[in-house]
């Protein structure tokens, strides 16, 4: 899916996904010899894909040597790995099973850059057909704003440029994708999103229970390991000592001993069930216990009861509406995703050593894999799992996850620390 773009997406997130305009060339569907792909008239040259490759390899390397397969004979990639030294008591591998690792290594490579060149040419084709710009300020706004968060020492990014092999041009057209990418989601989803208030209550009646508001109590309590020092405790009580003088001196309960023995906004189903019998079964300011329970020996006395409520249509109307907008959006942008990359699947042709599930000539083995991630959508850069961020990188904000089916860019790229899951807003 889209996904909105915050400033807290790291520049670490477009390590290697930096992108290349690919130039316009005359109508047909044959891959022209200096390309790579086609995408309706516009091309992905050799030379943008061995930059990006090259780059990849870089990436992947995390700052080390970068030996990148060298296709056919991987000849380099072999003579780099047989100069790495083998672990204890391992066998040194043969050549033929080192070249079988190069052209592991390649092919992945190739298949990740490829996806990402191909998906944002989809991205940029349909930004353009929907009158979907950036403007040169509003990238280089942005590109600050992520810079100064991810690299707070001009040295700590022009290492981060060194050792990934990209240059800021680079990032700054991804950045721009980036923003693309924002716009398109909003007009994708404006005006189709917001529900009606029928829908509105129609969900409220629909699902009146889950919005009651159930029972709830507040408590004041000492727990002790032994019945013999709860019963000290609740004489204590009893001679007329404050609950938070008694918890002080008698109570193992790390959590409430230093709230004064003060447990509020208890419902049923959070404590043990033994003292969540006894505190919803007492009178209102009467201490109670002993109640022996799973951590030991309670005395408590119930200091308020908030009787369980039903909120009306008005006091949960804005949260049913966020609810159903964000339902909203995903159907429409799941809607959209079938049909985007259905369209654009259709007009993209590619080499026959570059096929991928995105080309419509696509082998027939990958076609069972439709896209990156989820399903192919244009959405912000979604890294390889398992590659470490950068020192620097900034935690993404709660709300947004990574986009469902976002170009991937290729391995080696530094990800993002994961967002929670949730619908992505506009």
């Amino acid at each position: 899916m889209i996904s909105r773009f915050t400033p807290a997406r790291s520049l670490a997130t477009f390590a290697l996904a930096g992108l290349c305009a690919a130039a316009v060339v005359g109508c047909g569907n044959d891959v022209p010899p200096s390309a790579v792909a086609k995408v309706g008239d516009s091309t992905i040259s050799k030379e943008d894909f061995d930059r990006w490759y090259e780059n990849a390899a870089a990436g992947a390397s995390q700052g080390g040597q970068a030996v990148a397969p060298d296709p056919p004979d991987y000849e380099k990639c072999v003579a780099g790995l047989q100069e790495q030294p083998s672990p204890e008591g391992a066998g040194k591998p043969t050549e033929d099973a080192l070249q079988k690792q190069c052209k592991e290594q390649y092919e992945s490579l190739r298949d990740q850059v490829m996806q990402f060149l191909i998906q944002a040419q989809w991205v940029q084709q349909e930004a353009e057909a929907r009158g979907v710009s950036v403007s040169d300020e509003e990238v280089k706004k942005s590109f600050e704003d992520q810079k100064t968060k991810a690299f707070p020492k001009e040295a700590d990014y022009q290492k981060f440029l060194k050792d990934n092999g990209m240059s800021e041009e680079d990032i700054l057209f991804q950045v721009k994708l980036d923003q693309l990418q924002t716009k398109l989601t909003k007009k994708i989803t404006e005006g189709k999103a917001t529900p009606s208030d029928e829908e509105v209550a129609a969900e409220y009646e629909k699902n009146k229970k889950t919005y009651a508001v159930p029972e709830s109590r507040d408590l004041s309590l000492v727990l002790t390991k032994t019945e013999a020092k709860a019963e000290q405790a609740k004489a204590a009580l009893d001679d007329g000592d404050s609950f938070r003088k008694v918890a002080k001196e008698f109570s193992i309960d790390e959590a409430t001993k230093p709230q004064g023995g003060k447990l509020p906004d208890v419902t049923r189903g959070q404590q043990d069930r033994d003292l969540e019998e006894a505190a919803f079964a007492a009178k209102k300011g009467e201490l109670e216990g002993p109640v022996e329970a799973q951590f030991g020996f309670y005395v408590f006395q119930v200091d308020e009861i908030t009787p369980a409520s039903q909120p009306t249509l008005e006091d949960v109307k804005d949260r049913i509406t966020q609810q159903l907008r964000s339902t909203n959006e995903q159907k429409v942008l799941d809607d959209f995703i079938k049909d985007f990359r259905e369209k654009y699947k259709e007009q993209t042709q590619c080499a026959d050593d570059y096929r991928i599930a995105e080309c419509d000539n696509a082998p027939e083995k990958e076609d069972t894999n439709t896209g990156p991630a989820s399903g192919g959508a244009p959405g912000a850069p979604q890294p390889p799992q398992g590659a470490p961020p950068p020192q620097g990188a900034p935690v993404p904000p709660q709300g947004a996850p990574p986009p469902q089916g976002a170009p991937v860019p290729p391995q080696g790229a530094p990800p993002p620390p994961p967002s929670p899951q949730g619908p992505a807003s506009p």
